[in-house]
C-alpha cells in the first residue's frame, strides 16, 4: 500500500479543522440568538472550540495566524505586490519609509488583532511628525500610532495614538515613553453592505493599548482620509496595512503581530 505524503495528509487536517472551527461558530453564533433560546433555557451544544492559550501572555494562541514571528515578512508585501521591503533584525521589524506602507498578502474580514509597536528613544520631532505610522484595519481604517507619551507632544486629539484617525477620540493615554513598547490588541468588526453599495453595518472597533481600553465598540465612520470626510465604499474580505509615514522623524518598529479570524 501506498503511504499518503505527510504534507498532504498535514494540509488536509488544517483544512478539515479549519472547516469545522467555522461551521462551529455559525452554530455557535445562531445558538447565542435571542430567538433560538427563548425561555432562557440550558443549552449543551455546540461546545465552543478549544483554544490553547501561549505560555506567555500577549503571545500567539493555537488558532491565531501568526503575521510577524521576528524571522522575517513572507506574510507582507508592498503595496504593488513586490516582496516588502522593509528591516528585519533583532526580533523586530522597522519601518523603511522610503519603500511605503506593507499590506498582509491574506485578506481578512472580522478579526482580533495583537500588534507592538516602539517609538525609537531618540525620536525627534513634533506633533503629527514624531514617530509617526498606522494600523490600517481592512486597508482602510486608521487606528494611530504616535509618540504622546505623558501628552508632552501636542497634536490634535483625535490623531492621538489610541484614535481611529481624525474620528474617535481614544477614551484615556497610556503611552509609554519612546524607547518601550506599546502593545494594541483591537477587536474589529468589519463592515456590512447592501447590494447597492449602501452601509447595511458601519465597522466598529474596540482598542486596548497597554491593556487599557481605548475604544469601545467604536463606531467607524469611513475610509480614512486628511482632506475630506470620511465616508464607505463598498468592500468585501481585505489586507491589514501598516504605514510607513513621510515625516521625517525616526522610523518605528514592530514586533509580535498576529490575527484571529
Amino acid at each position: 500500500m501506498k503511504l499518503m505524503n505527510p504534507l498532504f495528509y498535514s494540509a488536509g487536517l488544517l483544512l478539515l479543522s479549519t472547516t469545522i472551527v467555522h461551521a462551529q461558530t455559525a452554530e455557535i453564533n445562531k445558538a447565542n440568538l435571542p430567538s433560538s433560546n427563548p425561555d432562557n433555557a440550558e443549552v449543551y451544544s455546540p461546545l465552543p472550540h478549544v483554544v490553547v492559550p501561549a505560555a506567555t501572555f500577549g503571545n500567539a494562541p493555537s488558532d491565531a495566524i501568526v503575521l510577524f514571528d521576528g524571522k522575517n515578512l513572507d506574510e507582507w508585501t508592498s503595496q504593488d505586490k513586490s516582496p516588502a521591503k522593509w528591516t528585519v533584525a533583532n526580533g523586530i521589524v522597522t519601518v523603511n519609509k522610503s519603500a511605503g506602507d506593507i499590506v498582509t498578502k491574506r485578506s481578512f474580514t472580522s478579526y482580533q488583532l495583537h500588534i507592538e509597536w516602539r517609538v525609537p528613544a531618540d525620536i525627534t520631532g513634533s506633533g503629527q511628525a514624531r514617530g509617526n505610522s498606522g494600523v490600517f484595519l481592512s486597508d482602510r481604517y486608521e487606528i494611530q500610532v504616535l509618540d504622546v507619551y505623558n501628552n508632552e507632544n501636542k497634536t490634535y486629539v483625535n490623531g492621538m495614538a489610541g484614535s481611529v484617525y481624525r474620528e474617535s477620540i481614544p477614551l484615556a493615554n497610556p503611552c509609554k515613553k519612546p524607547g518601550e513598547w506599546n502593545v494594541y490588541d483591537i477587536a474589529y468588526t468589519a463592515p456590512e453592505f447592501n447590494d447597492d453599495g449602501t452601509v447595511k453595518s458601519p465597522a466598529r472597533v474596540t482598542v486596548f493599548f497597554n491593556g487599557v481600553m481605548v475604544q469601545n465598540n467604536t463606531e467607524i465612520h469611513g475610509f480614512t482620509s486628511t482632506d475630506k470626510k470620511h465616508f464607505y465604499q463598498k468592500h468585501g474580505a481585505a489586507p491589514l496595512r501598516l504605514q510607513a509615514h513621510g515625516d521625517k522623524s525616526a522610523p518605528i518598529s514592530y514586533r509580535n503581530i498576529w490575527i484571529r479570524e
